[in-house]
């Protein structure tokens, strides 16, 4: 009899022990159980810890809570400037209710996979160049809002949607380096203008000042020497009056009206012979023919002068 009860104990016990390993289950904490019990879905969601499900009727099914970073495939598509790119992306997303991740999609990664594609390749349609390349922020808020729609239906949240990469033919590549080199060049010349500018303006009232106070150019000019004789001392600087340009200037233009005055001695002309003075004019008196005392032109009268 007492062996009887013995071994009915044992046998109560072995299946005791059956049956907590049977039904034990350990949910992590980055985890959530969705238990089916006869492919019922129950209403509460397992914790984190241990928990107990029913042995051949229940099924815990358990979802990673975690934030998912998953790449999106790079995307060929034109953009609205009909611009060949080649765009890809990176996406975080959660589970934000694990029993409608269960039941709504069958596998909600692959569905945010897929979604997130064809969201990728909207937006490039949609968008021009210059937007994909400088005005990523805004383009990836909509990316966000286009993924996040239907993912909400799946109990899943978008976290952030990133464009990666956008990759140009060669010849666009090119055509935006030249625009760049020429928009480069295009500023240093602005700025080389403006220090011309600015210098000429400062050049002005350093002149005024001079001008004001004779000495002060005498001042700039030995430190001018100074300077240059720093920097090699076998140069020889003999400085130029500038007064002596300005006065051989004023002698090489002609006067107007009378011939500018010779600069030292003059060279001896060679001398001219005096012409001899002309004799004064005499008015011819005119002569009457009737006159017998007047001789004729004939007989060899002296011409008038």
């Amino acid at each position: 009899m007492v062996e009887a009860l013995v071994t009915a104990g044992i046998a109560v016990g072995s299946a005791g022990v059956v049956y907590v390993l049977a039904a034990a289950r350990v949910v992590k904490q980055y985890e959530r159980g969705v238990v089916f019990r006869l492919g019922r879905l129950r209403d509460s969601v397992r914790g984190p810890g241990f928990t107990m499900i029913l042995p051949f009727a229940d099924r815990l099914r358990k979802v990673n809570m975690q934030i998912v970073t998953m790449p999106v495939p790079a995307q060929d598509g034109i953009t609205r400037d009909n611009v060949t790119v080649r765009v890809d992306a990176v996406i975080y997303f959660k589970v934000v209710d694990a029993a409608d991740a269960v039941i709504q999609v069958e596998d909600y990664q692959f569905a945010v996979s897929q979604m997130a594609q064809t969201s990728l390749r909207s937006i490039i349609g949609k968008s021009d160049l210059d937007d994909l390349l400088s005005n990523r922020e805004k383009l990836n808020q909509g990316l966000e809002l286009m993924i996040d729609s239907p993912a909400m239906g799946w109990g899943v949240q978008i976290d952030r949607v990133e464009i990666k990469d956008v990759s140009l033919p060669e010849t666009m590549k090119r055509s935006m380096a030249r625009q760049a080199e020429a928009d480069r060049e295009r500023r240093a010349r602005i700025i080389n203008a403006d220090a011309e500018l600015q210098a000429s303006r400062k050049l002005a009232e350093a002149a005024g000042v001079m001008s004001e106070q004779p000495a002060a150019l005498q001042l700039r000019l030995l430190q001018t020497v100074v300077a240059v004789a720093a920097e090699k001392n076998s140069t020889l600087v003999l400085p130029f009056p500038v007064e002596l340009l300005r006065f051989l200037e004023r002698a090489q233009q002609p006067a107007p009206t009378a011939a500018a005055p010779a600069v030292g001695p003059a060279p001896a002309a060679p001398a001219v012979p005096a012409a001899p003075e002309a004799a004064p004019a005499v008015e011819p008196i005119p002569l009457d023919p009737s006159d017998p005392s007047e001789p004729s032109a004939a007989e060899g009268a002296p011409p008038t002068a």
